[in-house]
Formats: structure tokens, C-alpha cells, sequence
């Protein structure tokens, strides 16, 4: 296993941080933090990471952790096209291929890896969102177009999200507006 990058992000929605780093392990890839941050049910701390194959696609995705009094654990995996929750198939999202946690911004790393996105055009990418809030997976549509090398608009039209997202040198988001900004990325 080689550590090939990290970020350390601050929130700017909510007092928090949260720390990522990309792992090689054999010919696949892993995105391993954790985030510590204010919730409206009290502090929260959430470990989690996500295993993708060798062309960056999700196999498998785990998060631990508190948010209050509460106590989270929840095991994503993705098996022959089926998407799993905690061993229960989830219907409807077997076109899927990534994961995103809609707690951190590591998780728009892969699919940025995976999709070649020409400088000017839309690439609509469809993820599979885990809310830990509501112990969910569901898909969230999704819209990228590269506006410069290190610029990308996003778009999530239904959750309401959209902001040009500034990349770092590693390939992580080092500013997601409003929500995310990079205090340090090796």
C-alpha cells in the first residue's frame, strides 16, 4: 500500500475539518478519512473510506462513526451491478458505478479520475449518494463541464447545489463553494 496524495479540508457551512488520503493497493485505489465537524443533532466524528477497482469504479464503501448521541455504521458494496446497504440490495441504481458521500468532497475524486471530461461540454454522472443522515442510498444526477483545467462546474439539480469547483494539484476538490475549502493538500 502507497499513500499517493492527502488533503485537509476546513468546512465553511458548519465549524469542522476533515482529512482524506488516496492509498494504492495493488491495481485498485482507496480514499480513506475522516471528518469531525458540527451537526445539528451535536458533534460528529465519521471514518469512512471507499475501495474502487482499477478504472476507479466503486467495489465497496464503509462509514463508522458518532453524529451526537447517535452511533453510525453502515457498509456499502456493489456487487455484479447490485448495489448493497448493510447486505440489502438497493433497486433502481444497478446503471450506477460510484459512490459519493454526501458528507465529505473526496468522494467526487474517483468519477473525476474515471470520466474524461473535455473542456466545454457536460458529462452527466449519475452517483450513487449515501445520506448519513438518513441511513439512505439513492442516486443523485449529477452535471460536470471542465471550464479550465483546474475549474469544473457542478451540478446536483436536486438538492439544490451548484458552484465551480477549483481542483489542486493532486486531482482532490480544493474549493467546493460554500461548503469546502482546502488548508493543506500533499
Amino acid at each position: 500500500m502507497a499513500i499517493l496524495a492527502s488533503m485537509l479540508w476546513r468546512r465553511l457551512d458548519t465549524p469542522g475539518h476533515e482529512v482524506c488520503r488516496l492509498e494504492q493497493e495493488g491495481a485498485g485505489w482507496t480514499l480513506q478519512g475522516t471528518g469531525v465537524f458540527r451537526h445539528e443533532a451535536g458533534p460528529a466524528c465519521i471514518a469512512y473510506a471507499v475501495r474502487c477497482d482499477d478504472r476507479w469504479e466503486t467495489l465497496s464503501g464503509q462509514v463508522r462513526g458518532i453524529i451526537g448521541k447517535r452511533e453510525v455504521g453502515y457498509a456499502i458494496g456493489r456487487q455484479n451491478r447490485v448495489w448493497l446497504l448493510n447486505d440489502r440490495a438497493v433497486v433502481g441504481l444497478e446503471h450506477l458505478v460510484d459512490l459519493d458521500l454526501g458528507f465529505t468532497p473526496a468522494t467526487n475524486f474517483q468519477h473525476l479520475q474515471r470520466v474524461p471530461m473535455a473542456q466545454g461540454k457536460a458529462v452527466p454522472l449519475p452517483v450513487a449518494w449515501f445520506d448519513v443522515d438518513a441511513g439512505t442510498l439513492t442516486e443523485l444526477p449529477q452535471i460536470y463541464e471542465r471550464r479550465r483545467e483546474n475549474e469544473i462546474w457542478y451540478e446536483a439539480p436536486s438538492v439544490g447545489y451548484a458552484g465551480l469547483l477549483e481542483l489542486a494539484p493532486n486531482g482532490f476538490i480544493r474549493r467546493y463553494p460554500n461548503l469546502w475549502e482546502a488548508e493543506l493538500a500533499l
